[in-house]
């Protein structure tokens, strides 16, 4: 089997070295999609904190800093590798459906959509997952770690540019809602890269959560972080979440968010290469990732050639089995029986490897497996039209991992943006918008139902060789995620790019399958090429019946990859932060 590209050789055979340097270290690392993130978690690791108390640290700063793509009381599933234990857990991060939800309603005044605003509200969950991660894995109150976010919001912090544009290309949609607008167009102008961003309500918010930690905190942390959860979903920020709701036509009750827990779960998971990779559950597109590597490892993969036509169009086809199998069975496991044995299985894989021809793309979506008849294909689910208004990947979703110098490793994908929900008036926050990932389908595994999880986009991974972490990763990009995420992976593992040119190096991203969020926008064939691929690689994929349609050379449409990587042989820590985005690393 071909051996992988040594560290120091990679650049220089690929010819494309990196705009950032890569981050090295041996004592701890932070890295995160905005670099005040990482600044606030990389700061928390200073004072002490393990891993866990920096990457929620994180976690909840990008709800300041990108508040348009991620909210405070949006989702956060987390994945987090316990140096003690020696063992993988996720916590869920992801809200269900109001009780007092109906598929009918959907169906009959809305025409089978989910619209934006309170309707796909689902029970906001970021707070619990935060709260759960300190209790039972960290070390911190939630004063301490929530200290620079709070900062931010009060006093303000310079706007990115990234963030100025995404604001100023959804001006209209925030004007709809007059507390938006305030927030996010102040005096009604859209915000430059560089001016003081400021978001008052938001920090009262939370220094009205560590003030009432602070109350009970007398009683130990515990007591403290409970308090703080009570705050929250039971206290005057869940009174008034539930009174807009219950004044504007929403659904959330007092019920809804008293009753509500994350999960502490164990993740999905494969095995490619001796690297043991983690997602979280089929609730999540996270297996996907894993599914793919399955139908990938026996390719000889570097012969391919980086980037080659057959190299793009191995992996390319390899997504589409997988997507359609999301679309067929993926959906929350206490409401839908998913066969999760059956999918991640080596027998499985080998049978759907079979369907990859080498000359010709699949032209849309390929039908779904059958795991309990691993050469058979299910019935497929009906498929929408394809659409012919031209669209781009959604932006929202961000992502923070840490480790520690005791050999923790946490990785998260926070989300939820700002422009399809409303602000509710006084806290600066959105109750998570998720909802818009279900299907007004009976026949969908996603389909709408009180209680229920929506399938989530957002899908952090980390890895373990021989026992021992070797990788934390994610990206923003709802269907892009897995996409770049197995592009940057391979990078590393087959090509033996440093982390940083793992992320930077062109990628490629199909749509070849229904889009994850309503209305579900289908575009059979399609293949986007970022415009560092060569031309006539793009001639050879369209003739093998590929859709193809070039993005710029390095857009923010294909992701915003942060890879961290342990190097076990050395003791080094590795980072690479995607210059695609805000992402930065940073550590010693």
């Amino acid at each position: 089997m071909p051996q992988p590209l040594h560290f120091h050789h990679a650049e220089e055979i690929h010819g494309d070295w990196p705009h950032r340097p890569v981050i090295r270290g041996t004592h701890h690392m932070a890295i995160a999609g905005h670099y005040l993130a990482a600044h606030a978690a990389f700061a928390v690791l200073e004072a002490g904190g393990n891993a866990i108390d920096a990457g929620v640290a994180g976690g909840i700063t990008e709800a300041v800093v990108e508040s348009d793509q991620v909210n405070f009381a949006g989702v956060a599933p987390i994945l987090i590798y316990l140096a003690d234990r020696r063992e993988v857990v996720t916590i869920s991060g992801l809200g269900t459906w109001p009780l007092a939800t109906s598929l009918d309603l959907f169906k009959r005044e809305y025409a089978g959509s989910i619209p934006e605003g309170l309707l796909r509200t689902v029970v906001p969950a970021a707070p619990a997952a935060w709260i759960e991660a300190l209790e039972k894995f960290g070390t911190m109150s939630f004063g301490e770690v929530s200290g620079a976010a709070l900062r931010f919001a009060r006093d303000g912090y310079p706007i990115h540019h990234f963030t100025a544009a995404e604001i100023a290309k959804r001006a209209d949609h925030y004007r709809r809602w007059t507390h938006n607008a305030e927030i996010y167009l102040p005096k009604g102008e859209v915000p430059r890269a560089g001016d003081l961003f400021i978001q008052p309500d938001l920090g009262r918010t939370l220094q009205y959560l560590v003030d009432e930690e602070a109350s009970a905190s007398i009683k130990g942390r515990v007591a403290g972080l409970k308090a703080v959860r009570d705050a929250f979903y039971l206290g005057d920020i869940a009174t008034t979440i539930v009174d807009y709701h219950r004044q504007n036509g929403g659904l959330l009750s007092a019920q809804d968010m008293a009753s509500f827990q994350v999960e502490i779960e164990p993740p999905a998971h494969t095995t490619f290469r001796g690297i043991d990779v983690y997602t979280c559950g089929f609730w999540s597109q996270g297996p996907i990732l894993l599914q793919t590597l399955n139908l990938l490892k026996d390719y000889d993969l570097a012969g391919l050639g980086h980037n080659s036509a057959a190299y793009i169009h191995t992996l390319v086809e390899a997504l589409k089995l997988c997507f359609a199998d999301r679309h067929h069975y993926y959906g929350d496991p206490r409401f839908v029986e998913v066969p999760e044995s059956g999918l991640l299985s080596t027998e499985y894989a080998a049978c759907r490897r079979r369907l990859i021809r080498n000359d010709r793309a699949f032209p849309e979506m390929p039908p779904a497996g059958d795991p309990s008849s691993p050469g058979a294909l299910s019935k497929p689910c009906e498929k929408p039209e394809p659409t012919l208004i031209p669209s781009s990947p959604g932006p929202d979703t961000s992502y923070v991992s840490t480790t520690d110098k005791w050999g923790n490793l946490f990785s998260v994908s926070p989300s939820d943006p700002s422009y399809d929900m409303q602000v509710i008036p006084g806290t600066g926050i959105c109750p998570s918008s998720r909802g818009t990932q279900s299907w007004v389908d009976p026949a969908s595994p996603s389909c709408v139902a009180p209680g229920k999880r929506p399938r989530l986009t957002p899908m952090p991974a980390l890895a373990l060789k021989k026992g021992r972490p070797v990788y934390a990763f994610g990206t923003p990009g709802g269907d892009v995620q897995p996409q770049a995420m197995l592009q940057s992976f391979l990078n590393s593992v087959i090509f033996g790019m440093n982390p940083q040119s793992a992320v930077e190096a062109p990628r490629f991203v199909t749509r070849s399958f229904p889009d994850s969020f309503t209305p579900h926008n289908y575009y059979p064939g399609l293949l986007n090429l970022e415009g560092r691929i060569e031309r006539h690689t793009g001639e050879e994929l369209a003739a093998m019946g590929h859709r193809i349609e070039w993005w710029p050379d390095r857009t923010s449409r294909s992701g915003g990859m942060c890879l961290l990587e342990i190097d076990i042989e050395r003791g080094i820590l590795q980072a690479g932060a995607d210059c695609r985005r805000a992402s930065y690393a940073l550590g010693w």
